[in-house]
């Protein structure tokens, strides 16, 4: 919004040029979340406890997290109002990816708040039905992957994957790209979902992630540096790091109430939509297959749960002490705030190495 209310001053006063710098919006949007969560931050927490969406914690899950329940949960709520008012103000309302990313941000935000909204009001440990998110969940992917497949990002390269640090080597998967796509994006929103089950765990590793792709959809919106990077081109790309920038903003205010021991949860209405989102940037940036690095913690955590399931039926034992693979290190001995900042690490080392995909190739 501000950059149609005051761009076209710059032919009044040539100092509100500087609205269409990329840079200076990004900046504008990431302060502009975290301001807000540091001001939302206290009412949304007193309201949530008033309310008495607290958190009941499991009987099974490790011993320690028992002092957790009482907390309150929803947290998501502050993250989805910080970061969906700061992309208003900062991005461009005429473009294409910032309107598709945050219709996946509000659908799936909706569904994680009535997620939790069943089991917290109506006691219903289960909350939506694991079919009825699915459907949801799958309805969203179809609208996506559809929407790009007739309007893709780059008509040379539609139902195209580039292979990371190979030099100009891609794969044409043609309508196999449609399911690989829909795949991403459920795959990507349940497994971070699954990771967040340690106080700034899954906000920390998704404001890691967010930088990674913010730093590619730049670059993929920027002909030069695409053409020197020889990355996939994508017109307008660029604008999805004004949304990234608004969430690693929006990130860093819940982490400071999220922080061990945390003030607040963010429950699914924060998860889901945080693997959406990331997800739909990587399909939207035709940067699908680096996911696998940028997301590497939420792939192993998902898989760990796979594994464990897979072993308990089929062999009837355990791979790991608990799953997702979080619990594991906790019930080894190690301190919870140990296992989110080492997992923070891994992360971040994850992430420089899909980054060094931009200059090997």
């Amino acid at each position: 919004m501000l950059y149609h209310l005051l761009y076209p001053l710059k032919q009044v006063v040539s100092g509100f040029n500087i609205f269409q710098y990329i840079t200076f919006r990004s900046s504008g949007a990431l302060l502009t979340a975290l301001i807000i969560s540091f001001i939302l931050g206290p009412w949304v927490i007193k309201k949530l406890k008033d309310w008495k969406f607290t958190q009941t914690i499991r009987t099974d899950g490790p011993q320690t997290h028992l002092q957790k329940s009482g907390t309150p949960t929803m947290g998501g709520l502050l993250i989805l109002l910080s970061l969906v008012v700061s992309t208003l103000l900062w991005a461009r309302w005429d473009n294409r990816f910032t309107w598709l990313i945050l219709i996946t941000t509000l659908v799936l935000g909706a569904l994680g708040f009535y997620d939790d909204y069943l089991k917290l009001t109506r006691k219903n440990v289960k909350g939506v039905p694991p079919a009825g998110k699915m459907v949801v969940q799958f309805l969203l992917a179809l609208g996506v992957t559809t929407y790009l497949f007739f309007y893709p990002p780059n008509t040379d390269f539609t139902t195209t994957i580039n292979i990371p640090y190979l030099k100009d080597v891609f794969l044409e998967l043609g309508f196999i790209y449609l399911f690989f796509s829909m795949l991403l994006i459920i795959s990507a929103s349940n497994a971070v979902n699954l990771t967040d089950g340690l106080d700034g765990l899954a906000i920390g590793v998704a404001m890691i992630s967010a930088v990674a792709y913010l730093i590619f959809s730049y670059f993929a919106g920027n002909a030069k540096f695409a053409a020197y990077l020889r990355i996939i081109p994508v017109r307008d790309a660029s604008e999805l790091a004004i949304y990234l920038a608004a969430f690693i903003g929006a990130g860093l205010g819940f982490l400071w109430y999220n922080a061990h021991p945390a003030e607040v949860f963010m429950g699914d209405t924060g998860s889901l939509f945080i693997g959406g989102m990331l997800g739909v940037t990587a399909l939207c940036v035709k940067q699908e297959v680096i996911i696998v690095l940028v997301g590497a913690v939420f792939l192993i955590e998902i898989m760990s749960v796979v594994i464990q399931v897979y072993s308990f039926r089929r062999f009837g034992k355990r791979v790991f002490r608990m799953a997702p693979l979080h619990h594991h290190f906790e019930l080894k001995g190690w301190a919870e705030n140990k296992v989110t900042i080492r997992f923070w690490i891994i992360a971040i080392i994850f992430c420089l190495i899909a980054l060094g995909s931009l200059k090997i190739r």
